[in-house]
C-alpha cells in the first residue's frame, strides 16, 4: 500500500476525513485503539490514507466502507487542509462530508464509533485545528476552501484560510 511519496526528499501523505451526519448528529471515531497513533485518544471524522492510484473520492469511500460499513450514497467534497508539522510529515487532508448511506455500523478496529450532536463536538478531545474546519461545513455557506494548520507539537502555530491569516501571520 503506498500512502505517501517522496518530493525533494521528504515526505508527503495524502489523506481523506468524512464528516458522516444524521440530523444533527455527526458519526465521530474516538481513536483508542492502536498505541502509537498520532490522533491517539482524540475524537475525528472517519478517513485514512490513500493507496496507490485512488483518487480522494476513491480513498473517501473505501475507508468509510472499511471502517464502518457503511457504503456512501450523498457526499461533498469540501476542502483541502495541509497540516504542516514540526513532528510529522506534510499531510493533504482531503475534507469530505456525507449525509447518505447505505448499509450498518459495525465495530471499527481504529477505536470507538459514536455518533455524537453537532453542539458536543469541541467539547471532546480534539486539535485544534479541527475547530477552524468543523466550523466551516457547519455553517454549509463557505464553498469549496483551502485551509493551511502548522502544528509546534500539539499546538497550533498558524492558520490560513484562503490565504487570510486567522491564527499567526508570514514566517512561522
Amino acid at each position: 500500500m503506498l500512502s505517501w511519496y517522496r518530493k525533494g526528499g521528504r515526505i508527503v501523505i495524502n489523506t481523506t476525513l468524512c464528516y458522516i451526519r444524521r440530523g444533527e448528529d455527526y458519526l465521530m471515531l474516538h481513536r483508542v485503539k492502536k498505541e502509537h497513533d498520532l490522533n491517539r485518544d482524540k475524537w475525528i471524522g472517519i478517513g485514512g490514507k490513500f493507496e496507490d492510484k485512488e483518487s480522494p473520492e476513491d480513498c473517501l469511500l473505501r475507508e468509510v466502507r472499511e471502517e464502518t460499513g457503511l457504503r456512501l450514497t450523498h457526499y461533498r467534497y469540501r476542502g483541502l487542509v495541509t497540516f504542516v508539522s514540526d513532528r510529522w510529515p506534510t499531510e493533504y487532508m482531503h475534507l469530505f462530508t456525507a449525509d447518505s448511506w447505505t448499509g450498518e455500523l459495525k465495530d471499527c478496529d481504529e477505536g470507538v464509533l459514536e455518533w455524537v450532536p453537532r453542539s458536543r463536538l469541541l467539547e471532546l478531545p480534539h486539535w485544534e485545528g479541527d475547530a477552524i474546519f468543523l466550523g466551516l461545513i457547519a455553517q454549509d455557506e463557505q464553498p469549496f476552501f483551502s485551509l493551511k494548520l502548522c502544528y509546534e507539537g500539539e499546538g497550533l502555530a498558524q492558520a490560513v484560510l484562503d490565504g487570510t491569516y486567522l491564527k499567526g501571520g508570514p514566517g512561522l
